[in-house]
């Protein structure tokens, strides 16, 4: 089987090539390194060192013709999409609708798209479904919406089969605090070095916090069978920015310096996804509690630090 990731090089998508090479497929990671590193890249791999939205990427397909293409390689940082809203739009629509055409040439059997929580902005619901309305506060949100819609439209147009993947806020190993890292990646760098950490806001703002390995396997659910639709990939469970702070504190054993400071433009006060959908049509669950995965991750970045 030949597979093509985008972003491959990247935190969630050397893991995917980790677990597709293992499997004994053929893996071609596409990567322009922007925000990535080969430290990740598993030597099995074959590596394409190219920018999404480049010519170059309808000869590779060609040249490979994909079984498969995970879409992971995306502008995913909120504060530098609210700042560069026309390079957000380039790399996140323009980047995805060139794979698009390539697949579509290529005649790939399934294209599945790492999509956001982010696509549904400051959602007034609890929990929130697959079905509920998509509202982005920021262009980041707003414009991996948009490349959903553009695969759903090259789905009606030339039949491209498809799933979308809306992932809570993921974490893990090789998380870098640095353009696609996350809060607890940040926090993990500033607790490990002896520094102060930055809380925005109260910290009472709460995410769904899903691990990694787990977005992993729910990537590969959804390449065993074509569904055509839309999943989130999360826990269902809201965990507060305090609350990582205080698990965060036990396992490090040692007191943390914090300080409180002004909100970001963009940033959603409250999330939490349903996973019901994913668990009856996909056969998909979490096997990571928070307390697991956040243990995981210390030791991962305590190791390399």
């Amino acid at each position: 089987m030949n597979i093509v990731i985008s972003g491959g090089a990247g935190f969630i998508g050397s893991h995917l090539v980790d677990y597709f090479v293992k499997e004994g497929a053929k893996v071609y990671v596409i990567d322009n390194f922007s925000s990535s590193t080969n430290k990740n890249i598993h030597p099995e791999s074959i590596v394409l060192d190219c920018d999404i939205r480049s010519d170059k990427i309808k000869q590779h397909f060609s040249n490979i013709k994909p079984d498969l293409v995970f879409h992971l390689a995306a502008q995913a940082d909120v504060t530098k999409s609210i700042k560069y809203p026309t390079a957000d739009a380039d790399i996140n629509i323009v980047g995805t609708i060139n794979l698009l055409e390539a697949s579509v040439q290529a005649k790939v059997k399934q294209f599945i798209f790492s999509s956001t929580s982010a696509v549904y902005g400051e959602s007034s619901e609890d929990i929130i479904h697959e079905t509920d309305s998509t509202q982005p506060i920021s262009y980041y949100g707003m414009s991996k919406y948009a490349a959903e819609n553009y695969i759903r439209l090259y789905h009606h147009l030339y039949q491209l089969p498809y799933t979308i993947l809306r992932y809570g806020n993921v974490y893990g190993p090789r998380q870098t605090p640095k353009g696609e890292g996350g809060v607890i990646a940040v926090f993990l760098q500033k607790i490990l070095s002896g520094e102060s950490l930055n809380i925005h806001g109260n910290g009472e703002q709460t995410r769904d916090f899903i691990f990694v390995d787990d977005i992993v396997l729910a990537n590969v659910s959804a390449s065993k069978q074509v569904s055509n639709d839309t999943f989130h990939v999360s826990t269902g469970l809201k965990t507060s920015v305090n609350q990582i702070i205080e698990k965060l504190s036990h396992i490090h054993s040692k007191p943390i310096k914090k300080q409180y400071v002004t909100s970001r433009q963009g940033d959603i006060k409250d999330s939490c996804l349903s996973r019901e959908k994913i668990k009856q049509k996909l056969n998909w669950i979490p096997n990571h509690s928070i307390d697991e995965g956040l243990l995981q991750t210390y030791q991962f970045m305590k190791n390399k630090s």
